[in-house]
């Protein structure tokens, strides 16, 4: 029952105050998101406005928080392969273009993914992109260490699976292969 969970969330901090990162806010996002859809899913909206015009290769999933009148799981659970999380990548890296069409605003990836000075704000995150290096690159994380890496200068995409972390500091990785690519 996510509509009723994220509706009882309590802020900790006056906003705009001091960052801290809490997937609840996501899945507030995504109950905004909701609301301004006026019928239409979260899933069919991702299918329209992303997945069709990316020519996604796979249909992807969405876990949902219960099976009858179910919301998607906005703070995680986008379950697809690697080669349509490598498109979103590209996406990102072309500044929001997709083969000559802009799919999403340059300016929104550009604020997205850079890094952002106001008071309340952190060096390594930004509008839901981590910076590992915030002038250099960015990432998407899953929270079973899915990654989508992205590296501009360098035209890198690095799109990393998994169950776990397991012992490894994966931004590290990323930004080392960038170093060496």
């Amino acid at each position: 029952h996510l509509r009723k969970k994220t509706l009882k969330l309590k802020l900790k901090n006056e906003p705009g105050k001091q960052f801290e990162y809490v997937s609840g806010n996501t899945q507030l996002l995504g109950l905004v998101l909701e609301r301004s859809l006026k019928g239409k899913t979260i899933t069919e909206y991702l299918q329209e406005k992303l997945w069709t015009p990316l020519g996604m290769e796979y249909d992807a999933t969405w876990s949902i928080d219960q099976k009858t009148n179910g919301i998607e799981k906005t703070f995680c659970c986008l379950n697809a392969r690697s080669m349509d999380f490598a498109k979103i990548g590209r996406l990102y890296l072309n500044k929001g273009n997709w083969n000559g069409k802009q799919i999403i605003s340059k300016k929104w990836v550009e604020e997205s993914t850079k890094l952002d000075t106001s008071e309340g704000s952190v060096s390594y995150y930004q509008y839901q992109w981590w910076l590992p290096t915030p002038t250099q690159d960015f990432l998407a994380e899953g929270f079973l260490g899915q990654y989508i890496y992205v590296h501009p200068a360098k035209k890198l995409i690095i799109i990393r699976l998994g169950k776990n972390e397991g012992k490894v500091n994966w931004w590290n990785v990323f930004t080392s292969l960038a170093k060496e690519y």
